[in-house]
């Protein structure tokens, strides 16, 4: 009879989001939400699509920053019976609903943009310089406390972005105020809309693949399969190796299982060690026989 062993080996690297930081960010939130009710009532009252532009963008990224505070949170509860993997795909599946908030709102102001910048309205330049510029101030605030996380956590990394962007917006919609209040210019207020409703369906649409081969267990786009099977059949002792399946459990973590046929006593140790340092492959499910897998293993 062929006998079989079975090793699961793991590692978990995590960077820690101090509690401070969090509560920061959950000041964050309720500010630039508070903030994108007053772009919203300002653009409605001054008349400005650039304003509500902003506010909607605005308001994506206030979601991006409880999208992070929320994965935090329960990315530290413990894998249960039924969840076995824990919950770091809480954040991708947040990401999925904002991509898709932030594509219908981008297209949204494609729509308004353009009839804007057709048939130019009057605006009220001066009060919607004055909410752009405490826009500016909240945005850079926002950005300030982002980004001393973002160079080691992505999710923190995409928040800082995201306000930088906002800022840049905010920057567009003052420019936008200034020529009405100058020069009379009204379609710049169109324009100033379609650039930032590009730049929305710019992000979800490129974003897009990349949160769908997470949810589709797909094998991540920047490791290659070929140079993995390589690299175990490289470990001495190793005869051959097959039923290989490679997919991300969240963004960052990689996990494989395979079945190597060796009679090496602690194969599958090694190979786990050669993965994790060549791939960053950190949850390794390795099937050893001692003989050929059989019919049973041709999946």
């Amino acid at each position: 009879m062929e006998e079989k062993h079975h090793k699961h080996v793991h590692c978990h690297h995590h960077t820690e989001v101090s509690e401070k930081s969090v509560r920061l960010l959950l000041l964050s939130f309720v500010i630039n939400m508070l903030l994108s009710v007053a772009e919203i009532a300002g653009g409605i009252f001054t008349g400005s699509i650039a304003l509500i532009a902003d506010a909607l963008h605005n308001t994506s990224d206030a979601l991006s920053i409880l999208i992070a505070v929320i994965a935090f949170k329960i990315g530290h509860k413990k894998a249960s019976e039924k969840y076995t993997y824990g919950f770091k795909r809480a954040e991708v599946i947040g990401g999925f609903v904002n991509l898709i908030l932030l594509f219908i709102s981008g297209c949204y102001l494609l729509t308004e943009g353009v009839e804007r910048l057709l048939f130019p309205q009057a605006i009220d330049g001066v009060l919607m310089v004055w909410i752009s510029v405490l826009a500016l101030i909240i945005d850079a605030l926002t950005a300030k406390i982002s980004h001393r996380h973002a160079h080691h956590n992505s999710n923190m990394k995409m928040v800082f972005v995201h306000n930088l962007a906002d800022a840049f917006g905010s920057v567009g919609v003052i420019v936008s105020g200034l020529c009405v209040m100058w020069f009379n210019i009204y379609c710049i207020d169109g324009i100033v809309a379609l650039l930032i409703a590009f730049y929305m369906i710019f992000q979800a649409v490129v974003s897009f693949p990349q949160i769908v081969n997470i949810l589709m267990n797909a094998a991540p786009d920047n490791v290659d399969m070929e140079k993995v099977k390589q690299s175990i059949l490289r470990v001495k002792g190793v005869k051959g190796v097959h039923h290989v399946h490679l997919w991300c459990v969240s963004e960052h973590d990689l996990a494989l299982e395979c079945h190597v046929e060796s009679c090496v006593a602690n194969i599958a140790q090694q190979i786990s060690a050669t993965l994790r340092e060549e791939f960053n492959i950190c949850h390794c499910n390795i099937q050893v026989e001692e003989k050929g897998c059989g019919e049973c293993c041709n999946l």
